[in-house]
């Protein structure tokens, strides 16, 4: 077997291939998030109720997490290159399918298609940059390919949004045709394959580890986004699927420990930097995730903004992340410890969500949210890199492509975990805080009567018959206790992600230095 440095490219070769790998990487992961804003669209013309609807972002993230931890080995199994070019047709045929579905479980099985087709772009793309870059350029690499990872979520929303708004949902998926076939193209010319050893025979494949793999993940990702709707361990199914979930776990490290030829390779969990980076790999999803489905949520469902508003007002905050991303890169270069660099990005995201936690109100305007949003971006920026470079910075070889997978899935698996822990907590705070707020409404207080009064000829004053007003008085006064509620419970959810944020400080002092500097004479070839 050949080691990576083979791989690695000079000139214009490795630009076509870095512009190639960020693509695909753009494509899948604007494509988790485009959907969300086109739900509602989606639901109207596919006849389709809510909990239907979600099953479309749900398929695609079940079938996203499967294929992740499996890439390594399907691309040993295929030779690269042909695996990566596989994977962007499969993707590109499955979105096309999925705008011309013409009911909701078509497109929900497209969509699960799509989703085995994207899961393996991600990987794949970071293990193709990591290896065409000589080692001492590699936290550049990771800086390129990484905006691509966190620009694409954010442009996902708008770029729906305005979709949406301008033509109609199926354009969010022929969107991807064009680029598609172009990435298809660039793949088959330009990338190359390490040589890895044996191919395996149908015989020896790991068919009980996969079995392991899905029953673990599937059931766990399922758990995670309708736990919620679903009322959690009240529901006989979610029961099962999380019992489940906890034995595939257990069946799967047992079988890919005791297997000659396990389909994820989980030895090469020893390298201390790697878990420590999966571990902060799966905050970073927590957060990244996380406050990219809350702000949206709280601007449209408290602040009445429309769907392309909400997602415009991420974009300053990745313009942020990516100006960032080359600066950390070279700093990389230049043997800043990445330790350090992590530890000042948890800082900093703590001081963004204790900020947002100050700022919202039922009225806060953009302008209030603006440089916050783009203090996130430079934390985003500090973590990303320096977490990726390190997770793989003591890995060699075949390790590094398994490497990245063990970290893509802790971070998908950091964003659902978020987003389903997000949701639940804002349907729990909301009761509380509502059950409080009303509490304090005493009907016989003098400042409530004149509210009262005041909103009740406020509505005469409109023509309204005095038992008419005084029913819409006590509507709007409820209508302003949900809206604070709801208000009341995104503060807290800021600060417990920040909390989250300022716990992990102590974990990045366990990290050894990994080699980013390298003799000038190896990096001169």
């Amino acid at each position: 077997m050949v080691e990576g440095d083979s791989l690695v490219e000079y000139g214009f070769r490795r630009v076509i291939i870095t512009i190639t790998a960020v693509l695909c990487a753009l494509l899948e992961i604007v494509d988790t998030t485009i959907v969300n804003v086109a739900l509602n669209n989606m639901r109207g013309s596919l006849g389709a109720t809510l909990t239907d609807v979600a099953w479309v972002i749900t398929a695609y993230a079940i079938a996203n997490v499967i294929v992740i931890p499996m890439t390594s080995w399907l691309s040993q199994q295929f030779g690269r290159r042909n695996y990566f070019a596989t994977s962007i047709i499969i993707f590109t045929v499955a979105s096309f399918l999925c705008g011309n579905a013409t009911n909701i479980w078509e497109l929900i099985i497209f969509r699960f298609i799509q989703g085995l087709g994207g899961g393996a772009l991600l990987v794949t793309a970071q293990t193709i940059i990591t290896e065409s870059y000589p080692i001492a350029k590699r936290g550049m690499a990771q800086a390129i390919y990484g905006m691509g990872v966190i620009v694409g979520p954010t442009l996902g929303p708008p770029l729906g949004g305005y979709i949406v708004d301008h033509f109609s949902w199926p354009y969010i998926f022929y969107i991807n045709i064009p680029i598609g076939i172009i990435a298809t193209f660039l793949t088959l010319v330009f990338v190359r394959s390490p040589k890895y050893g044996e191919k395996l025979k149908a015989s020896q494949v790991d068919w009980w580890g996969i079995v392991f793999l899905i029953s673990f993940v599937g059931s766990l990702q399922f758990v995670l986004e309708h736990g919620q709707q679903d009322d959690w361990f009240n529901d006989k199914r979610i029961v099962f699927l999380s019992v489940l979930s906890v034995f595939g776990l257990l069946l799967f490290i047992w079988r890919e420990l005791t297997y000659n030829h396990p389909i994820v390779n989980l030895r090469v969990l020893k390298d201390t930097n790697l878990k420590v980076g999966t571990i902060m790999c799966f905050i970073l999803g927590f957060g990244l995730y996380g406050s990219t489905f809350i702000i949206p949520l709280y601007t449209q469902s408290v602040l009445g903004w429309s769907a392309l508003d909400a997602g415009l007002l991420l974009i300053p905050s990745s313009i942020t992340t990516g100006i960032m991303m080359p600066i950390i890169g070279r700093l990389i270069q230049k043997g800043v410890p990445q330790a350090y660099m992590v530890s000042a990005g948890f800082l900093i995201f703590f001081i963004f969500t204790f900020w947002m936690h100050n700022v919202i109100t039922p009225d806060t305007g953009e302008e209030h949210m603006y440089w916050p949003l783009v203090l996130r971006g430079v934390g985003l920026g500090l973590l990303f890199v320096p977490i990726t470079t390190l997770s793989l910075s003591t890995l060699k070889g075949k390790s590094i492509g398994e490497g990245a997978a063990f970290t893509g899935m802790m971070r998908q698996l950091g964003g659902s975990f978020g987003i389903a822990i997000i949701t639940t907590f804002i349907a729990r705070f909301n009761q509380q805080h509502r059950v409080n707020l009303v509490s304090h409404l005493d009907k016989s207080s003098f400042e409530v009567q004149q509210r009262v009064l005041q909103l009740q000829q406020g509505f005469m004053s409109k023509g309204f018959s005095a038992n008419e007003s005084l029913n819409k008085a006590y509507q709007a006064i409820d209508y302003g206790v949900m809206k604070q509620s709801a208000v009341l419970s995104y503060m807290d959810i800021f600060m417990y992600l920040g909390i989250l944020f300022l716990l992990c400080i102590p974990f990045m002092l366990v990290i050894k230095k990994g080699k980013n500097k390298v003799d000038r004479s190896e990096a001169m070839h």
